[in-house]
């Protein structure tokens, strides 16, 4: 399998399904053009082995057509797991363009010819790959949903332990509208009982500081390396995962989320069709799922599972069976196979 493209071999999804790939047998080989438009001709300068397939990973649209050209050029199928939409990220995530302007219309013509063209496209959610497949042109035929997981080897369950006094609520990320990070703040603001953390850095974090100056209760931590997540994460009582309103927001399942969940602690989200109805509808899966946007409902989420704090160890073990049962690596591994029989 040629992995081609730009990408960034440590980046949970793409660290994740290489494992994948590589306890299925696969021998992996990377590409990495200097520049993403001449790829075809560095390969060819290069004279790279060909491969059985070739993988363009998250994020590289800006690769695909480089790929596409070599696999068409020797006969070999083409998997592109692009993660996101260009085009949707730059139009109502960024708001760059409006949905009219001929630069978002140009944006995604180009990216439909890559869904279109890919052999097999692979969506992180069942929300995702329906996106995919009404406004990016992918093949309803050839699109397959492999979640994101969680690296098992470094987001191991953590041991359970009483609620420290005060009771720590902990959220993690990049700090964009998706994770709805002002929402956290107004909870935070009306359960002062609580010591509320916000890890990580981005373009919101400076308007939550800004709003929670006033409260001591609510504090901030910059990024830490990686593979200490799960350590802070054991440290909590209590993990936030996102609650922004956007119809990207609708469609994913972020890393916090699968890894909060690996690592055996209680979680508290947002609804989304991104997860299982059977799930949400579960009482004992040791999440808590909340109406996005709403600041009031997640304090009084917050509340009901302090209230009780003798349960929270064993809500964090439900956490930990709802991974197992529904995002765990043998689950991935299911749907990987699935997917790359079609290669056959």
């Amino acid at each position: 399998m040629l992995w081609w493209g730009r990408f960034d071999p440590d980046y949970s999804r793409n660290r994740v399904l290489r494992n994948l790939l590589k306890e299925a047998g696969w021998y992996l080989d990377d590409f990495i053009p200097r520049f993403s438009s001449l790829g075809l001709i560095e390969a060819r300068l290069r004279n790279i082995a060909l491969p059985d397939a070739v993988w363009v990973p998250a994020f590289r649209h800006r690769d695909f057509l480089a790929a596409r050209r070599f696999a068409n050029k020797h006969n070999i199928p083409l998997i592109f797991d692009p993660l996101i939409s260009a085009w949707d990220k730059a139009v109502y995530e960024r708001k760059k363009f409006r949905e009219t302007d001929r630069r978002a219309c140009k944006l995604l013509k180009w990216e439909k010819q890559m869904f279109a063209t890919a052999d097999l496209v692979i969506a992180d959610t069942v929300p995702h790959a329906r996106f995919f497949i009404d406004s990016l042109s992918a093949s309803e035929d050839r699109t397959y949903v492999i979640p994101v997981g969680a690296e098992e080897a470094v987001f191991k369950k953590q041991p359970a332990s009483l609620p420290t006094d005060p009771p720590e609520i902990f959220f993690y990320g990049s700090f964009i509208d998706l994770q709805g990070t002002e929402i956290i703040i107004g909870a935070a603001i009306q359960v002062p009982e609580a010591h509320w953390v916000l890890l990580g850095n981005g373009p919101m974090r400076e308007v939550c500081e800004h709003r929670s100056r006033n409260h001591s209760h609510i504090s901030f931590e910059d990024w830490i390396p990686y593979e200490k997540l799960p350590d802070r994460i054991g440290e909590a009582d209590i993990l936030l995962g996102i609650f922004g309103t956007s119809a990207k927001a609708e469609r994913v399942i972020p890393n916090k989320v699968y890894q909060s969940l690996a690592c055996g602690r209680p979680l508290v989200t947002r609804q989304s069709p991104a997860y299982s109805e059977l799930l949400q509808k579960s009482s004992d899966c040791g999440i808590t799922f909340i109406p996005p946007g709403d600041p009031d409902a997640l304090a009084a989420a917050v509340r009901t599972l302090l209230a009780d704090p003798l349960r929270l160890p064993k809500i964090g073990e439900q956490a930990s069976n709802s991974f197992d049962t529904w995002f765990s690596e043998n689950h991935l591994q299911e749907a990987l196979s699935v997917m790359i029989a079609e290669l056959a």
